[in-house]
């Protein structure tokens, strides 16, 4: 029998046997779609039934994408799978179903190994190598623990099993070596990473913790980078670099004492890179597309890993690119960039999220992340560009932000002030004929239950008579 499928094999067996025993098991694999297949693997060998789950996990999506039948189609037998993909709803559902025992094993990817405490008497690790920029290769002894510490927790089991799968004697040898007697990878401290670094330099200026340079030189050589790093000649010319670039870009003044300036104080409290806010002050400009200005929030370090470009995809990204004359190619990121600004230009235009995963290959919980991350980074352009005087390009970003949040076009901005109106009832008012918050109020009771139902409609009512609904617009 072919490696792979054995390894399959024994996966499902082992699941099985895990829910004979009536207990519960993660089942760690490399890939979200290997999740979605080994969830979907072991579902077709359970007895279990799991309806009224399925429907609410099937129901968290207007539209249902293709990837929510799959899951639906998993809960159904008690089973279920789980990854950065996913809606955040889906995800709590699939986590409180496993806790209370409605679900009985969840595939997952290593994500799942951090931060949740579950109800696992098994952990099977089926694949304990990933692709990286090297081709496959085994993962950190770190990244094991993660996974093997999900079972038998202390709540929930007096004992739990880590079951590796191995898909060859010598697998087997370099497993029991490396992974269970082997010791972990040394922890390395994150702050040399410059993005970090820049903003807790400001950060420490801005709240006197730091008053001169060489008190910062003081607190970062009690740090752990420092104790890791040595060599403080070094670090203090990166802290007096930082400092530089911090007045160079007009985030802190340099006197006798470090000042930060109302702009460096307003960054601190966004707690975004100083260069990002240098970034949107000097790109952003009213005039901008939709798409040009997501291209320059998604350039921002925060926003990354960005949406990766499949082949067949790359001839209309570059379009997408020349049309808005994004001409950024010594940016090794600046294609991911526009991919990524074109989703969210597709979400502002009420494509919804099957179109999104059909068309583009994102899920909604990738979608998700990208837009939480883009409202972020837009309410953070907003402020700085009041912070610059720059009003009219605050209002401009605040459409864009309130677009994100409702995933609407421009015309529907008025309607949605409503409480209880989203993109698809907006959308439905719009198209016929109340196309503002003065035209609901002014249409007939019978009309909005028409349209919205009674419940909705009698709400709306009252919401126009109340006079709630108020434009931020103007």
């Amino acid at each position: 029998m072919e490696i792979k499928q054995l390894a399959k094999e024994h996966t499902i067996n082992l699941a099985l046997d895990t829910i004979a025993k009536d207990k519960q098991a993660l089942v760690f694999v490399n890939t979200k779609r290997s999740a979605e297949k080994e969830a979907e693997s072991i579902s077709k060998k359970t007895n279990l039934s799991c309806e009224a789950l399925a429907e609410k996990v099937r129901k968290v999506l207007p539209t249902p994408t293709k990837q929510c039948e799959r899951l639906f189609r998993c809960v159904q037998k008690g089973t279920a799978f789980h990854h950065a993909g996913l809606h955040s709803k889906q995800k709590t559902l699939v986590e409180d179903g496993f806790r209370d025992g409605t679900i009985k094993i969840i595939a997952c990817t290593p994500t799942l190994a951090a931060g949740l405490d579950l109800p696992a008497f098994r952990a099977i690790i089926r694949d304990l190598k990933r692709f990286d920029s090297f081709g496959m290769n085994f993962i950190p002894v770190l990244e094991y623990h993660q996974m093997a510490g999900r079972a038998g927790r202390p709540k929930y089991d007096t004992f739990g099993e880590a079951i590796c799968i191995a898909n060859s004697e010598d697998d087997a040898e370099h497993i029991m070596e490396e992974y269970i007697n082997g010791d972990p990878e040394n922890i390395l401290s994150k702050l040399a990473v410059e993005p970090v670094l820049r903003t807790y330099v400001l950060s420490l200026i801005v709240t006197r913790i730091a008053r001169t340079e060489e008190q910062l030189m003081d607190f970062f050589s009690k740090t752990f980078w420092a104790h890791q790093y040595e060599d403080h000649d070094e670090i203090e010319e990166i802290i007096s670099r930082m400092v530089n670039l911090l007045e160079e870009i007009e985030q802190i003044k340099k006197g006798k004492t470090l000042e930060a300036t109302r702009l460096g104080r307003r960054v601190a409290e966004l707690y975004i890179d100083p260069l990002t806010a240098h970034s949107l002050r000097k790109r952003l400009h009213t005039d901008m597309s939709d798409t040009g200005m997501l291209y320059l929030l998604c350039d921002c370090v925060e926003m990354k890993p960005l949406f990766s470009i499949r082949q067949a995809e790359y001839d209309d990204i570059e379009a997408v690119a020349t049309k808005e004359g994004i001409d950024d190619m010594f940016n090794e990121d600046y294609l991911p960039a526009v991919k990524t600004a074109a989703v969210l230009v597709d979400w502002m235009d009420e494509k919804n999220e099957a179109f999104i995963l059909e068309h583009r290959n994102i899920t909604p919980g990738e979608l998700r992340n990208k837009i939480e991350k883009a409202k972020w980074l837009s309410y953070a352009a907003m402020e700085i560009a009041k912070i610059s005087g720059q009003r009219e390009l605050s209002k401009r970003v605040y459409k864009t932000k309130l677009r994100l949040e409702k995933g609407v076009k421009e015309e529907l901005l008025d309607l949605i002030r409503f409480k209880g109106i989203g993109r698809v009832r907006a959308r439905t008012l719009f198209n016929n004929g109340l196309k503002t918050a003065t035209e609901v109020k002014r249409a007939k009771f019978d009309i909005l239950n028409r349209l919205l139902g009674q419940a909705v409609a009698r709400d709306l009512k009252k919401q126009v008579g109340e006079n709630v609904v108020q434009s931020r617009l103007a």
